[in-house]
């Protein structure tokens, strides 16, 4: 059996003992959560300390790009969280394609107990939220408590480990791929003011532009980044939120891979009987053939899934816990937690979350359309319910568009709050009720 590690066929070097740890921590799924945790801990600590208005004062840095007459100017969290974040769609968008394609999203009879706990965890935070907030500008804020964390998710499942049944993960993972799109229509439809049609114009010509391109079998991975550069900056330009243009450009991209196994592998031979005959060194334009083998090497994986392995670290480690630095720097004092609108958040992520979930995961089943999963009894989908309740990155993206400036820091109070005690109410219920895994000697 060939061991598919490279460290087997590459040389190893001093810096690879430096390198191979961090690179298997970056893929480890919850490492991801153990990081945005930190991150989050670490901005409300200089919040609410002597620096904090220079760590505030940090964000608002203008940062300005421009070629000629042409300049883009805004502050450097705006650049965050319309330009670094619209990577972090782009790899939600190839999750829900994957999903969609060859996941749990593709069965409908699969997909159904996922999309309808996820359709009912988006519908019941919403009603409550506008319960409590139903005049004025804060009523904006009902997106706020739809969407879940899948990152904090993640984290609180690899924290009770083997107890977890595959089930439940199955199913909160596909609950969070699904709230994804619901909160991306949420962001098109529902947060998007006024538009240049102009730009949308120019911006979903590059869309229609990178399909017919697509057709052509064009692979070039710059070729697309750069036009996927020019359709974020009409999207930008035109009013609708330039993240939407990375969820497009994620669906766009091809789940299945352009050479097949059985056709590298036949070059993979021919290349192999070229190093055992010895004719290698006298082989001609050596460079040009090391470039065909690599490309049909990169080939054999769907561009989605090399985007994804690519990308994934990247936004897990780097792109997601600065958006948390950036936007949950609240000062905040324990009676902030009482100002309606943060109380309005938690109880949509705390009451409304769960509640939703369960009641149309009954629904659903009720109605012979779905099914629970092996392992996973009503007690044990309420726990996971609580634990979809933890909203924080998406909802913090969703209260930096629907509330301006005298409400935003009480929303983000309440996501903080909201979400903290979904989770512990969570990870107790799936504690009191998950049983202990047997002891595999």
């Amino acid at each position: 059996m060939v061991n598919p590690d490279d460290s087997g066929i590459l040389p190893r070097k001093p810096i690879d003992r430096l390198v191979g740890p961090f690179e298997r921590f970056l893929h480890i799924e919850a490492a991801g959560g153990v990081v945005l945790l930190a991150a989050t801990i670490a901005s409300l600590s200089l919040a609410n300390s002597p620096w904090s208005d220079a760590f505030l004062a940090l964000w608002k840095t203008p940062v300005e790009f421009g070629f000629g007459s042409f300049q883009l100017s805004h502050s450097l969290k705006h650049w965050i969280s319309d330009g670094l974040m619209a990577v972090f769609f782009f790899v939600i968008g190839l999750e829900v394609k994957r999903e969609l394609v060859i996941g749990e999203l593709r069965d409908p009879r699969r997909a159904a107990l996922p999309v309808a706990a996820a359709l009912g965890g988006m519908i019941a935070p919403a009603a409550i939220y506008l319960s409590l907030q139903h005049s004025g500008p804060a009523a904006r804020g009902w997106g706020i408590p739809m969407a879940t964390d899948i990152a904090f998710v993640v984290g609180c499942m690899a924290v009770l480990g083997r107890r977890v049944p595959p089930g439940l993960r199955v199913l909160l993972l596909s609950l969070a791929i699904a709230d994804d799109i619901g909160a991306i229509l949420v962001i098109a439809i529902g947060y998007t003011a006024s538009i240049d049609w102009t730009a949308l114009a120019l911006g979903l010509l590059g869309i229609v532009a990178i399909a017919g391109l697509a057709r052509l079998g064009v692979r070039s991975f710059l070729v697309y980044t750069v036009i996927g550069a020019f359709i974020w900056l009409e999207f930008h330009e035109s009013g609708v939120h330039a993240t939407i243009a990375g969820v497009i450009l994620g669906l766009q991209t091809p789940a299945r891979s352009y050479v097949g196994e059985s056709a590298f592998a036949r070059a993979l031979g021919r290349t192999g009987e070229v190093f055992r005959g010895g004719g290698w060194d006298s082989l001609s334009n050596r460079a040009e053939r090391l470039r065909r083998f690599r490309r049909a090497a990169l080939e054999t994986i769907s561009p989605l899934e090399y985007l994804e392995s690519l990308l994934h670290p990247w936004v897990g480690f780097a792109i997601i816990p600065l958006f948390a630095l950036a936007n949950a720097a609240v000062p905040f004092e324990l009676s902030d937690l009482k100002d309606p609108i943060a109380t309005a958040v938690a109880a949509g992520l705390v009451v409304g979350k769960p509640l939703g979930v369960v009641l149309f995961s009954w629904l659903a089943i009720r109605l012979g359309l779905a099914r629970l999963p092996e392992g996973v009894g009503w007690g044990v989908l309420t726990g996971g319910g609580f634990l979809a309740g933890i909203g924080f990155t998406m909802a913090l993206f969703i209260a930096g568009l629907a509330l301006d400036a005298t409400t935003l820091d009480a929303a983000k109070v309440g996501i903080l709050a909201g979400s903290a005690v979904a989770a512990i109410i969570g990870m107790a219920l799936l504690l009191w009720r998950l049983p202990r895994p047997s002891d595999p000697r």
